[in-house]
This record gives structure tokens, sequence and C-alpha cells, in this order.
């Protein structure tokens, strides 16, 4: 349903270090590490200020934004042509532009090399997990999909002392895998005649 933009430069996982900052942004400065963000944070409006979610009024995932915020304009260009932004972050990139509301400051002894998945992956099946379905201590939790973000919501889990957490995947491979981060159980609906919520 979205309108495709293109040429652009796709990408939202990354980290990086501050190269230099706009006028008036005071939250991070060059030679910071930082993580971009593509669900970002004005940290002003209303659900910036709840606890229940993060779907920013100002930078709320927008797919067909090509541009920045302030003017609509991008900030790559190709031989005098506009290459469009993606997700606020355009991380395929060397360099990237974003808004300061969609970077996370983060500590600089982090490795860089590693510390991308925290940007989507980890944040946002841990998050789901503690900040929104927030199991019960003791409670079943179900898992579908065992990729990074399926593992970073069963590590959800496990923290929030679920006492049963199924992992549920197509793939046998990862089972092993799921149970370094909690889950107890995991299910292979292939090996099953039945729908695998039964």
């Amino acid at each position: 349903g979205q309108n495709p933009l293109f040429p652009r430069i796709l990408g939202h996982e990354a980290e990086g270090v501050v190269e230099s900052v706009g006028e008036g942004v005071i939250d991070v400065q060059p030679g910071d590490h930082v993580l971009p963000i593509f669900t970002g944070e004005c940290r002003e409006c209303p659900h910036c200020l709840s606890e229940a979610s993060n779907m920013c009024d100002l930078l709320r995932i927008n797919t067909e934004r090509g541009g920045m915020l302030h003017d609509g304009h991008t900030r790559f260009s190709k031989d005098g042509k506009p290459i469009y932004h993606f997700l606020g972050t355009s991380t395929f990139s060397k360099y990237t532009v974003v808004h300061v509301g969609q970077v996370a400051k983060i500590n600089p002894e982090a490795p860089l090399d590693k510390v991308c998945v925290l940007s989507c992956e980890m944040s946002t099946g841990f998050g789901a997990t503690v900040n929104v379905a927030k199991p019960k201590k003791g409670g079943f939790v179900a898992v579908f999909g065992l990729g990074a973000v399926g593992l970073a919501a069963a590590e959800g889990a496990r923290v929030c002392e679920a006492s049963r957490i199924i992992g549920i995947d197509l793939n046998p491979n990862r089972s092993e895998e799921a149970k370094k981060f909690g889950c107890t159980e995991f299910v292979n609906p292939k090996d099953h005649n039945k729908p695998i919520q039964e």
C-alpha cells in the first residue's frame, strides 16, 4: 500500500560516530557514539510522553518520506539528482543525515561492530515483550519466529520471569539458540498435523 520512492538509500540498522550537528542540536555532539533509530522520539508529543507507545507524532515510521522533516528536501544526491532518504536513517551508506530525535547516544566503549542489532532487532523484540506484552511472573509466552527479533522477545519473557517460553519456528536449527535466549520449549509446526496453537 505504500508509494515507492526511488532512487533511495535503504537501511535502518547501524551504529556510528557523530561527525557534525545542525544548528540548535544539544543532545549529541561530534564524537558521540550513536545508534540510528527509525522510530524516533521528539520527546514532547503525547506518544513520547506515554509509557504505552513509541509512535511519535513527528518521527513515527513513514516509508514514503524521502527528505528531512523541516524542509522535505533530501540531503543525498548524485550528479545533481536527488537520492531519497529511507525511514529517516538510510544506513546503507558510509555517511547519513538524520533528525536528532532519530539517534540514541550510547556508551563509547560499546563495540561498534556489534551494537547495530540494538538499533532495531534487540530493542524491537525485547521492548515488545517487556513494555507491551508485559508477561506476568510465572506466565506462559509463545514466540512465533526465532530470528533476531524473536530471540530478543524470548529474552524479554525470560527477564519478566515467564515460567514457560515456547519458541516456534520452521527451522529446526534454531532450537538450541532459542534455549540460550530463554525458550523452555521449541516447536516446529512442520512436525505436527494440526494447527500449532493446539
